[in-house]
């Protein structure tokens, strides 16, 4: 590990925890040329799916991506940073363990959708408008009649 202050690449872990949910290593480690400290973050790399984009282009399945996504769409709602992160935790999850080499994007995007109904019903149609390219008002009012029409189905259940 290379030290971020001094580029050295000798040193010793000082402390090492958990995450809260256990996928995630923090350590703590301190350079031996310049004694600065600084943190690392280990993970498990699993094989998550290449991304086949709508214009034929693969792509390593990001994370990030995601996260951005799911943000933008949240943005101004009272959706926490932990719900956003536990949303991305499932949606790779999901495509981990499919065992599929390859995924199209559009079933990210569907997925995605289903967590954004789950999370919040206004950053789900700000993401589905977007995602779905909505034409007009019209097509616009049906998703959100179809979110009512769900929600009042739940109710008498």
């Amino acid at each position: 590990m290379k030290c971020p202050f001094c580029g050295f690449t000798d040193n010793h872990v000082i402390d090492s925890r958990l995450s809260k949910d256990k996928n995630v290593i923090r350590r703590r480690r301190e350079c031996d040329e310049c004694g600065r400290r600084f943190t690392t973050y280990e993970r498990i790399e699993e094989m998550l799916p290449f991304v086949i984009k709508k214009d034929g282009r693969r792509e390593a399945f990001d994370r990030m991506k995601i996260l951005t996504g799911l943000r933008k769409a949240c943005q101004k709602r009272p959706v926490s940073a932990n719900a956003l992160e536990r949303a991305v935790d499932r949606i790779e999850s999901k495509f981990q363990e499919s065992g599929e080499k390859e995924i199209q994007s559009s079933e990210i995007g569907e997925v995605i959708m289903n967590e954004l109904r789950e999370l919040d019903d206004v950053a789900y149609i700000r993401f589905a408008s977007v995602y779905r390219s909505f034409k007009d008002a019209e097509e616009f009012l049906r998703e959100v009649q179809q979110i009512q029409e769900s929600k009042d189905k739940h109710e008498d259940d």
